[in-house]
């Protein structure tokens, strides 16, 4: 067992913050895998199902955006997904509520610096971004290529449907930017063995993904 898996059976059965949530670690991907994801936290149906961006947020991310399988995105040997809060945090008067800074310095940072292999990170959401790149402003770190402890790493704003104004400011992010992003993943996922190809995608339900 290597230190990462060691983490993560910890992990999963954390209870740090039971007096504040309803503790249930989402935890996907193994340590070989290419490429780590990183977004907020968990949503309510992503507490429900365990399954990470299992929503139109997903399906979007997945489909329009990556233009990969559900099979390659859920693929544990392919993509490690992760986010700052591993449980869902509960909803705020805005929409969810923030994931506890505990949860990234307990566990997200020490899975990062444990995870061997990582050839390429994503970042999605200012949430995230803000934890792994504090100071900085979250439009520059989208269009702009960034290293996190030598790692390639792209930032993405969340692909949900409610962040309309961002897309609304932005629409060249999808046109321009996304583009370049989306063929560094393919690339990684040739190198891998696979294709890289959405072709093949299986449609999957839910309704709310990580935040």
């Amino acid at each position: 067992m290597t230190e990462l898996e060691k983490l993560q059976a910890q992990l999963r059965a954390c209870r740090h913050c039971e007096g504040m949530l309803e503790p249930r670690p989402v935890v996907h991907g193994n340590p070989g895998a290419p490429i780590l994801q990183v977004s907020q936290a968990p949503g309510k149906k992503v507490h429900e199902t365990g399954i990470p961006f299992n929503d139109a947020s997903g399906r979007r991310l997945r489909q329009d955006w990556y233009q990969i399988s559900d099979a390659q995105f859920y693929d544990p040997d392919l993509f490690y997904i992760t986010s700052m809060g591993h449980c869902y945090p509960g909803k705020g008067k805005t929409g969810d509520k923030k994931p506890p800074r505990c949860c990234f310095d307990l566990w997200t940072r020490r899975e990062i610096e444990l995870k061997p292999g990582t050839r390429m990170m994503l970042v999605i959401g200012r949430e995230a971004a803000s934890r792994l790149f504090p100071k900085r402003e979250f439009t520059e770190l989208v269009f702009q290529d960034q290293e996190y402890d030598g790692i390639p790493c792209y930032v993405l704003p969340h692909p949900s449907p409610l962040n309309v104004r961002w897309f609304r400011m932005h629409p060249e992010f999808e046109t321009q930017r996304m583009p370049v992003i989306r063929e560094k993943l393919h690339q990684v996922l040739r190198e891998a063995g696979q294709t890289g190809s959405g072709s093949d995608k299986v449609d999957s339900e839910g309704a709310s993904a990580d935040r």
